[in-house]
C-alpha cells in the first residue's frame, strides 16, 4: 500500500495529479467544515459563517496544491502571482460552491424542518458544493494556475 501511495505522489500523470487534487480537497473540505462550525459555535448566521470558511480553506489549498499536488509543475512564477491566480480560479469555483451549498441548504430545510436540517445539513450541503466545486477548480487549476 506504501509503495502505491508513494508512486501517487510522484507521478506526474493525469490520475494520479488528480487524486492527489481530491485529496486536498477532502482535506480543505474538513478545514472549511470545521471553521464553518466554529463561526456557527460563535453565533455568526449559515451564509456568513460560509464566506469566512471558504477563504480560509482556500487558502490552505493553494498551499497543499502547490507543495504536493502540483509539485512536478515548474511554472516560474513568482508566489504572489500564482497565488493571485489560485484566489481567481478558485473565487468562481467558489461561487459555484456556494450556490450548490445554498441550493442543499434551501432544499433541506424546507424538505427536512428547520430541526432535522440544523445539525448536519450544513456539512452535507460543504461537501456537495465542494464536489461542484473540485471539478471546476481541477481544470482550470492545471490550465491556468499551475500550468507549465
Amino acid at each position: 500500500m506504501l509503495k502505491v501511495l508513494t508512486q501517487i505522489h510522484r507521478s506526474s500523470s493525469h490520475k494520479s495529479t488528480f487524486a492527489r487534487f481530491a485529496c486536498v480537497g477532502a482535506t480543505i473540505s474538513l478545514v472549511d467544515a470545521g471553521v464553518l462550525y466554529l463561526a456557527l459555535g460563535l453565533g455568526v448566521h449559515a451564509y456568513p459563517a460560509r464566506l469566512i470558511s471558504l477563504p480560509c480553506s482556500m487558502a490552505v489549498g493553494y498551499l497543499l496544491n502547490r507543495y504536493f499536488t502540483f509539485h512536478h509543475f515548474e511554472t516560474g512564477r513568482a508566489l504572489w502571482h500564482s497565488l493571485l491566480r489560485h484566489f481567481a480560479v478558485h473565487s468562481v469555483g467558489g461561487v459555484i460552491n456556494i450556490g450548490v451549498y445554498a441550493l442543499v441548504l434551501e432544499l433541506g430545510q424546507t424538505l427536512g424542518g428547520q430541526v432535522a436540517a440544523s445539525a448536519t445539513l450544513p456539512v452535507i450541503s460543504v461537501w456537495i458544493g465542494g464536489v461542484a466545486g473540485l471539478c471546476f477548480n481541477y481544470f482550470f487549476s492545471q490550465k491556468l494556475v499551475f500550468d507549465r
